[in-house]
C-alpha cells in the first residue's frame, strides 16, 4: 500500500473541525502514558517483588486495573517505542532493525544509534497526531529513540513540546556528549544520568499545571532502569536492591509526584494514566522478570511481557486484575476511543480498542494472536493460552548478537506454565497445525527472514544525517 505525506495530510485535514466538537462535549480525559525503560515484569510490589519499595505504583494498581498478560511490540527499545506510537508491529512499519529494511541477517541490529539515517517515518500517524486532531495539547518528556535527526524528532511526529533525550542515555559515552533537548535545541550536554528522573518529573509536573484547563496527552518516557543505572542523591544507596532498587524507588516517587499534581489541580479523576515498560529487565542489571523466563532482547516471555497498570477512575473500576492478552499496540485505538477521536480507515494498524476489556465487559484472550519477532525473524506465536516457538535451523539468540542456534519446535501452555518450562508439543499436535497456519498468514502479511511481507510500509531515511551531537 502506498502511503505518503499527502495521505497523512488528507487524514489530518479530515479532522480540522474536531476541536470545536470536543469543546461541545463533556471534557475529554487527559492522557498520561508513563513508559519505563528496561523494567521487569517482577519489579513492582503488586507483581510480587519484595525488595523494591513501590507504594505509589502499587496503590495505583489497587485503584485501577493490573494487567497480567500485557505485551510490547519488541523486546528492545526503538522497535517497541515505534509499536507504541503507531499501534503497529515494528515489522509493519520497518522499524524492526536499524539498517535498511531489506531482509538481512548478520550485522543488523534493532535499536537506532546516534546520527542514524533512519527514523520513524513522519508519514506514520502517532498517538500524538491522533489526539491533536481532538484538540489536545501534546508533550513528549523523556527518551524518544525513534530517530535523532530533525525530521524524526517528536516535534515532527505530533508533539507540541519535547524535553528529553533523542536516544538512550548509555549512548553518550562512545558517540557524543549526551544531549538534553528542549524542542529541537540542545540545552545541556552532557547531562548527568543521576539527574534524569528528577528533571523529567519536575518538567512533567509543570506541563500538567500549565495545561490543566484543556485536554492534554503527556508521554513521560523515563530513562531508568536502563543501564547505566543511576538515581538522585536522596535515593542513592537507600534501597534493598542496590542501584537498581534505588532507580526503581525514585521512579515510584516520580509516579507519586504526578498523582499528587493531578489532585492539586483537580483533574485526577478525569485522567487516564497508563504505566508500563518498553521491554523486560536486562540480564544482570538487577531487575526481575520473575516468574517469566528470559530477559530483554529475547523472545521468551521475559523479553516481551511487561507490567502494565491502567488507572482511570471515571470509566474503569478499580481493584481489578485482568488476564486478557493486551498489547502496547492496543493503546492507540483505545486512547482514541476514550477521547472520542476517529482513527484513519485507510491505514492498517495492528492494535484493537480494548476499552470494554479494561472495563470488564469483554474477554478476548481465546481469540487473540501475538507474534514475537527477533529483528526480521519470526520466532514465536501466542494464540490464547498457547505459545509456539518455531523450529529454526538458524535462530537468532537475541537482539544484541549475531549468534545463532539450531532449535526444535516447542509448545507451552502459558496458563499452567508461565515460565515456559514444559514442552507439551507431543501431546498437542492439533495445536501445532493451527500455529503453522497462523505463521503462514503473518509471513504473507508482515514477512519473515527472506520473505517479503505484502503489507509493510517504509521507515524514514535521510541521505546525510547531521552529527550535531558528535564529541569535539
Amino acid at each position: 500500500m502506498k502511503y505518503n505525506m499527502m495521505t497523512k495530510w488528507i487524514f489530518l485535514s479530515m479532522f480540522s473541525f474536531a476541536t470545536s466538537i470536543v469543546a461541545s462535549k463533556e471534557k475529554s480525559p487527559n492522557i498520561i502514558l508513563i513508559f519505563i525503560d528496561d523494567f521487569g515484569y517482577g519489579d513492582l510490589g503488586c507483581y510480587g517483588n519484595t525488595l523494591n519499595r513501590t507504594p505509589h505504583i502499587d496503590k495505583m494498581a489497587e485503584d485501577g486495573v493490573r494487567l497480567t498478560d500485557f505485551y510490547v511490540g519488541s523486546s528492545v527499545s526503538s522497535p517497541s517505542r515505534a509499536a507504541l506510537m503507531t499501534g503497529c508491529y515494528p515489522k509493519r512499519i520497518s522499524m524492526h532493525v536499524n539498517a535498511d529494511p531489506v531482509p538481512l541477517m548478520g550485522k543488523s541490529r534493532q535499536v537506532l544509534f546516534p546520527i542514524s539515517m533512519k527514523g520513524l517515518n513522519p508519514s506514520e500517524i502517532t498517538i500524538a497526531e491522533v489526539l491533536k486532531q481532538g484538540g489536545y495539547s501534546t508533550a513528549c518528556i523523556g527518551k524518544w529513540h525513534l530517530g535523532d535527526q530533525l525530521c524524526f524528532l517528536p516535534t515532527k511526529q505530533g508533539f507540541d513540546y519535547f524535553y528529553g533525550l533523542p536516544y538512550s542515555h548509555d549512548m553518550g559515552k562512545d558517540y557524543c556528549a549526551l544531549p538534553l533537548m528542549e524542542q529541537n535545541s540542545v540545552i545541556e550536554a552532557p547531562v548527568g544520568s543521576d539527574s534524569l528522573t528528577y528533571k523529567l518529573t519536575i518538567k512533567a509536573q509543570q506541563y500538567i499545571r500549565d495545561n490543566k484547563k484543556k485536554p492534554f496527552f503527556l508521554y513521560l518516557a523515563h530513562c531508568m532502569t536502563h543501564k547505566p543505572l543511576d538515581a538522585s542523591p536522596q535515593f542513592k544507596g537507600h534501597s534493598k536492591n542496590g542501584i537498581y532498587g534505588d532507580a526503581v524507588e525514585e521512579l515510584d516517587w516520580s509516579v507519586g509526584e504526578i498523582l499528587k499534581t493531578l489532585k492539586e489541580v483537580e483533574i485526577f479523576d478525569n485522567t487516564l494514566i497508563i504505566f508500563t515498560s518498553d521491554n523486560g529487565a536486562a540480564r544482570g542489571a538487577g531487575g526481575s522478570n520473575k516468574p517469566l523466563r528470559g530477559w530483554k532482547a529475547e523472545t521468551y516471555e521475559g523479553g516481551f511481557r511487561v507490567p502494565c497498570i491502567i488507572h482511570y477512575p471515571k470509566e474503569i473500576q478499580g481493584n481489578q486484575v485482568n488476564h486478557n492478552i493486551i498489547t502496547s499496540m492496543d493503546l492507540l485505538p483505545t486512547i482514541a476511543s476514550y477521547c472520542q477521536v476517529e482513527l484513519p480507515n485507510n491505514l492498517v494498524i495492528d492494535g484493537r480498542d480494548i476499552s470494554l476489556v479494561l472495563e470488564g465487559k469483554k474477554n478476548v484472550t481465546d481469540k487473540r494472536v501475538f507474534y514475537y519477532y527477533q529483528r526480521n525473524q519470526l520466532q514465536a506465536v501466542r494464540f490464547g493460552k498457547w505459545k509456539y516457538h518455531l523450529g529454526l535451523k538458524q535462530r537468532l539468540c537475541n537482539a544484541a548478537s549475531d549468534k545463532m542456534e539450531d532449535v526444535s519446535p516447542k509448545l507451552y501452555n502459558l496458563e499452567t506454565d508461565i515460565s515456559e518450562s514444559v514442552n507439551v508439543l507431543k501431546e498437542n499436535q492439533s495445536i501445532e497445525k493451527v500455529m503453522l497456519d497462523l505463521i503462514k498468514q503473518v509471513q504473507n502479511d508482515l514477512g519473515d527472514w527472506n520473505i517479503e511481507g505484502k503489507n509493510v510500509r517504509p521507515a524514514g531515511f535521510i541521505d546525510e544525517p547531521f552529527g550535531r551531537f558528535v564529541k569535539k
